[in-house]
């Protein structure tokens, strides 16, 4: 059977997790492609959440394989914490049911250094990463001084690898005049995860075109969001991978002819975290009630980082551009359940910079101007609809029109966190 790709059409945090979770239901292999553990994909099921960040969604069902490609980059310390973290809730993790590629790069004590560093010497100008080390581990990838996770089935030459790293990046530390690390201290934990991990290495590129070959569903699971591509977001407020639907073939290494669905995820608002453009951004009542208080795990609060999102309405031009520059075939939206209860609700229909209306412009600029359409709300919980002829009249409007907009088929909506709060057409 032919592969499935997964992409965020907005900034992030879109829902991709427990979208992942319903599609792994009917695949036989989930593989991340890109990015680390500053994705944050959160699955509630049946009361129990799940927090998972480099391990994919689709490991909550027993049948499936789950693969960290080779465009990922990985943290060993955080990963093994990620495997006992769910094996303590029962999920039980081991080299049939994970693989990790050989050819994904290692994150390092000396990334996470770097990346605060880096952050710390923007000041104002702070990208607002999530601290992870991502952006170092990716540079020192494209600048061939990366560790490969490969190096970890040898231990001791993995510890001299990170020996090595580490004091390349103290003389970085020492020159912006901060605290540099003690390179054996920091390099022992690493030891100990590497030969944790080193049973779960393969060539998953293998792996996953074999199971192509002999007609295994493969879901092709990404973090972040396409607004946050570091060729196609909104540069430089991006990522340092490719959290798009191309990023898929190269992080994994499989060929395009084995695609043949490309599902976008999107919220039925907008969120984004970290520094930015934001264009229908929300600085008032309705942004704070669309965020939520906080209380609750499916609030607007970062997975990772925990930091309060930014919210807005919906915005179809950055949904455009992004379906287009993935190839979407269909749309989950989620979190319809949160607009219950607004009187008005807004979509951001084009953008007007200057004197003349735009769709995503080329560069960014801080004039843009969103042009709206106002529909009307619905009031009444909708947590317990299962049927798409069940939902408020209104909220069938809302999806109707902005599957209309971009002439794709929303074909699911999200209407509460739990894995069964699907509705489908």
């Amino acid at each position: 059977m032919p592969a499935t790709i997964l992409v965020g059409l907005q900034w992030g945090d879109e829902g991709k997790g427990r979208v992942a979770d319903w599609l792994a239901s009917s695949s036989e292999i989930v593989a991340r492609y890109a990015g680390g553990d500053n994705a944050g994909h959160t699955v509630y099921v049946a009361g129990k959440m799940f927090k998972l960040h480099m391990i994919p969604s689709g490991i909550l069902h027993d049948r499936v394989t789950c693969v960290l490609g080779g465009g990922m980059v990985v943290n060993p310390v955080n990963l093994v914490r990620e495997i006992d973290g769910l094996a303590a809730a029962g999920v039980e993790i081991n080299p049939a049911r994970l693989a990790i590629s050989t050819k994904a790069h290692i994150i390092t004590p000396a990334h996470i250094a770097l990346d605060r560093a880096n952050e710390l010497a923007r000041g104002k100008a702070a990208i607002g990463t999530t601290l992870r080390g991502i952006g170092p581990a990716y540079l020192d990838k494209t600048g061939r001084q990366g560790i490969r996770a490969e190096t970890m089935r040898d231990p001791e030459g993995f510890g001299d690898a990170l020996i090595a790293q580490i004091e390349r990046a103290n003389a970085k530390l020492t020159a912006q005049g901060l605290d540099t690390l003690d390179a054996q201290r920091e390099t022992l934990p690493y030891i100990d995860a590497a030969r944790r991990l080193a049973p779960f290495l393969q060539d998953t590129a293998r792996l996953v075109n074999r199971r192509l070959d002999e007609g295994a569903r493969v879901l092709c699971e990404g973090a972040q969001g396409t607004m946050l591509d570091i060729d196609h977001g909104d540069y430089p407020f991006v990522t340092s991978s490719n959290p798009t639907a191309g990023g898929a073939l190269i992080g994994l290494g499989f060929g395009a002819r084995h695609v043949d669905r490309v599902v976008g995820v999107a919220k039925a608002f907008s969120t984004r975290v970290g520094a930015g453009p934001f264009p229908t951004e929300l600085d008032d009542e309705i942004g704070a009630r669309l965020r939520g208080t906080g209380e609750h795990f499916w609030d607007e609060f970062g997975t990772t980082t925990g930091r309060p999102r930014r919210t807005g309405w919906l915005d179809l031009v950055i949904l455009r551009y992004a379906c287009m520059i993935n190839g979407v075939t269909e749309i989950v939206l989620t979190k319809l359940d949160v607009l219950s209860g607004l009187e008005t609700l807004r979509i951001g229909t084009r953008y007007r910079i200057g004197t003349e209306w735009t769709v995503y412009p080329t560069e960014i600029q801080d004039t843009i101007e969103p042009d709206y359409v106002d529909l009307p709300g619905w009031t009444g919980e909708i947590g317990g609809i299962r049927r798409w002829a069940d939902l408020p009249g209104n909220a069938r409007r809302y999806v109707d029109f902005i599957q209309e907009a971009l002439s794709i088929p929303i074909a699911t909506v999200s209407v509460g966190p739990e894995r069964h709060q699907l509705v489908h057409r």
